[in-house]
């Protein structure tokens, strides 16, 4: 004897041969729909180990900093480019050159990182009259200072009219060139600088008076 029909609860009756169907395919559907669930969580599980192996295998730690910038070698190169002296500023052992190059054919320009700041040796070649202000936002000079003879145009900035951090610079000729050195620096760095340069600025306006 066949058995009789099983009656669905929430119906009240048995089942018909389509909602049978419709249960059975739902219930295959939610079966697979974890299963995939499942799966993308092993996967995500792997992948996150792999990260963490990856992770513990690679050496940390900050890169190293960039060497030095060979001011007396790279002074020596662009002045054959240029064909006449570039200055080699004389400055203290824990000033860093960080740079030293040609700006284009018309500025030298050496940049130093010392304890605090920075501070830029600039070489104007042929420079015009309005270089200077030109390269310090149009400011004009706030005073003059002599320092080891040679006599500067001084800049004080004013934070209000600061040009890329230039809070402080020192300006003269040399020659047919004009010397800038400028930076985020105060007036006694600036002063190393430029008696770091004075004897070449001397021979400079010996060999262009």
């Amino acid at each position: 004897m066949a058995a009789a029909p099983r009656v669905v609860a929430e119906l009240g009756r048995p089942e018909t041969a389509d909602e049978t169907a419709a249960r059975k395919a739902a219930s295959s559907a939610a079966y697979r729909s974890s299963k995939t669930f499942r799966n993308l969580l092993v996967a995500l599980g792997v992948i996150l180990a792999i990260v963490a192996v990856i992770v513990a295998i690679v050496p940390r730690g900050s890169l190293p900093d960039p060497e030095p910038a060979d001011v007396a070698a790279s002074a020596a190169a662009a002045s054959e480019a240029v064909g006449q002296p570039l200055l080699v500023p004389a400055v203290p052992g824990d000033w860093r050159a960080n740079s030293a190059r040609l700006e284009g054919t018309s500025m030298w320009r050496v940049v130093y990182a010392p304890p605090e700041g920075f501070v830029r040796v600039a070489q104007g070649l042929g420079a015009s009259p309005t270089w200077v202000s030109e390269t310090l936002g149009g400011l004009a000079p706030t005073g003059s200072v002599t320092i080891d003879g040679v006599v500067w145009d001084e800049y004080t900035i004013p934070s209000a009219a600061q040009t890329a951090a230039i809070s402080y610079a020192l300006a003269t000729d040399a020659g047919a060139d004009t010397v800038l050195i400028y930076g985020a620096t105060d007036a006694e760095t600036a002063a190393v600088a430029a008696a770091g340069v004075t004897d070449q600025i001397r021979d400079l306006r010996e060999e262009n008076p």
